[in-house]
C-alpha cells in the first residue's frame, strides 16, 4: 500500500473525487457509515474496515468528513499517519479548528495542510478549486495534482490562512443566499414575487434575479445542513476575532431549516421550489 492515497470519509466529495479520478486500487477509503463500502467497492477503491487500515503506508491523505467531526478525526489520525504522509484536511471548518488539528498531526510523522474547497464538487469534481495553505502546501500541492486535481493554489505557508479565505467569503456567499430565501419566501406570501424581482432586476442586470433566486433555493435545499455547521464554523471564527456574528448566526439558522425540509431533488423553476416549502411549515430557528 506504500504512495496509496488514503481517504476518511466518503461521502459526496469523496465518492465524487474518486470516480472521477479512477484511483481504483490505489486508493483505500474509511468512512464510520459502513454501507459506503458498497459505493467504494463499485469504484474499485478498497473498502477498509477502520481509518488506521485506509492510513497504513498511505502518502497522500484526504480528510472529508463533515465539520463537526473534522478536529476528532485529525486528532485520531494523526498516530496512524506514516513517516512524510500529507494529512489534507479539506473540510470546512474554523482556522483555529484547523490549527488544532495541525497541533494534534504534529505529533505524529506526518504533515498537516489546510485544504479549503471553495466550490461545490459537482459538477466541478477534480477541476474544483482547491487553496491550499501550511508548511507542507507546497508538496501537497504537487501531490494533489499528481492525483488528478487540475485547480490546485497555494495561500501561503500558516495553517488556517486558507479557510479563513473560504470562510470570510462564505459570511457573504451563503449569506446571501439566506437572506434570498427570506426575500422570497416573504414575496410568496404576500403575493408580489414578480414584482419583488423585476425591481431587483431593474438594479441590476448580470443575472436575472429569478435565476440567482432558483439557484439560491435550490443550493439551500440540497446542502442547507452542510452549510449550516460551515456558517457555525464562520461564526466560531468571527468570534474568536472580537466581531460579533449577528448575520450570521441567523444564516446558520436558515440555512438548516431549509435544508431539513428534505426537500429532495429540489423541483425545477423558482415557483416550484417556493410551493414545496410553502406547504412545510420552515422554523423559524427558536428553541
Amino acid at each position: 500500500m506504500e504512495n496509496s492515497i488514503g481517504i476518511i470519509g466518503f461521502g459526496e466529495a469523496g465518492s465524487t473525487f474518486a470516480r472521477a479520478a479512477a484511483w481504483g486500487g490505489n486508493a483505500h477509503a474509511f468512512d464510520i457509515a459502513s454501507e459506503r463500502a458498497r459505493v467504494m467497492v463499485e469504484l474499485g477503491v478498497t473498502a477498509c474496515a477502520t481509518a488506521a487500515e485506509a492510513l497504513e503506508g498511505a502518502s497522500l491523505v484526504l480528510s472529508l468528513v463533515t465539520g463537526d467531526q473534522a478536529l476528532g478525526v485529525a486528532q485520531a489520525c494523526a498516530p496512524l499517519l506514516a513517516p512524510g504522509a500529507l494529512f489534507c484536511d479539506m473540510n470546512s471548518v474554523a482556522p483555529d479548528t484547523k490549527r488544532a488539528g495541525a497541533a494534534a498531526v504534529a505529533q505524529g510523522q506526518g504533515g498537516y495542510v489546510d485544504v479549503a474547497v471553495l466550490a461545490p464538487v459537482t459538477p466541478a469534481r477534480l477541476a474544483v478549486p482547491l487553496l491550499l495553505s501550511g508548511p507542507d502546501a507546497q508538496d501537497a500541492g504537487a501531490a494533489l495534482e499528481g492525483a488528478g486535481f487540475t485547480n490546485v493554489r497555494i495561500a501561503g505557508d500558516a495553517v488556517g490562512r486558507a479557510s479563513a479565505i473560504k470562510l470570510v467569503r462564505s459570511v457573504m456567499v451563503k449569506g446571501l443566499e439566506a437572506l434570498t430565501a427570506e426575500m422570497m419566501l416573504a414575496a410568496e406570501a404576500e403575493g408580489v414575487v414578480d414584482d419583488v424581482l423585476a425591481s431587483l432586476d431593474a438594479s441590476e442586470k448580470t443575472t436575472s434575479w429569478r435565476e440567482r433566486a432558483d439557484y439560491n433555493l435550490d443550493r439551500m435545499l440540497v446542502h442547507g445542513r452542510r452549510r449550516a455547521v460551515e456558517m457555525e464554523e464562520a461564526a466560531q471564527m468571527l468570534r474568536a476575532l472580537g466581531i460579533a456574528p449577528l448575520m450570521t448566526e441567523n444564516t446558520v439558522k436558515r440555512q438548516q431549516a431549509l435544508g431539513e425540509l428534505g426537500i429532495l431533488p429540489p423541483p425545477a423553476g423558482l415557483g416550484a421550489k417556493l410551493a414545496a416549502i410553502s406547504a412545510i411549515p420552515v422554523s423559524n430557528g427558536e428553541d
